[in-house]
């Protein structure tokens, strides 16, 4: 797999540390990085990132704000969570888009289009960030089809850049 490329990291100013901040707030349902954080903004060849403290907790896909696996894992997020059978947990690790048969749970108030996160059901423990094809209730409720395109998960490139 190909390494990351990060490229064009500069701090952001505090009010463009606000936006991000309020928009993955009211995104997540919990409290993330605070306007006097340090939070830079790099570029790569897949979206841009949010290095908070020196880590990549965050990215922006298509211009919206988003944690990253490791960034779930540090804000605990209250929604946009859909949860998978232990079945899927493999599939999903290894980048694998979401299947609608392995949901066991979701977020009610997702709809078609937004980031989400995906845990495993017995831990609940982050394994990937991707975007809905199908509204929260859908998801869990269909029996068939692919529900959510993986964006980033565990092990993959984003994951190994911050690995020693």
């Amino acid at each position: 797999m190909a390494e990351i490329r990060i490229r064009k990291r500069r701090r952001l100013r505090s009010k463009d540390i606000r936006s991000y901040s309020e928009e993955m707030e009211s995104t997540l349902g919990t409290e993330v990085f605070k306007e006097s954080d340090p939070v830079d903004l790099a570029e790569s060849s897949d979206y841009d990132l949010l290095f908070v403290f020196g880590k990549i907790w965050g990215l922006i896909h298509d211009g919206r704000a988003f944690v990253t696996v490791r960034g779930a894992l540090e804000y605990s997020p209250k929604k946009r969570y859909v949860t998978v059978d232990m079945g899927a947990v493999p599939f999903v690790t290894k980048g694998a888009d979401i299947m609608a048969p392995g949901i066991v749970d979701a977020d009610p108030d997702i709809l078609p289009g937004q980031l989400v996160w995906i845990r495993d059901q017995r831990n609940n423990v982050p394994l990937a960030v991707g975007e809905s094809m199908l509204s929260g209730p859908e998801m869990v409720a269909s029996t068939t089809g692919k529900a959510i395109v993986s964006i980033h998960h565990v092990g993959d490139k984003l994951w190994k850049f911050e690995e020693p």
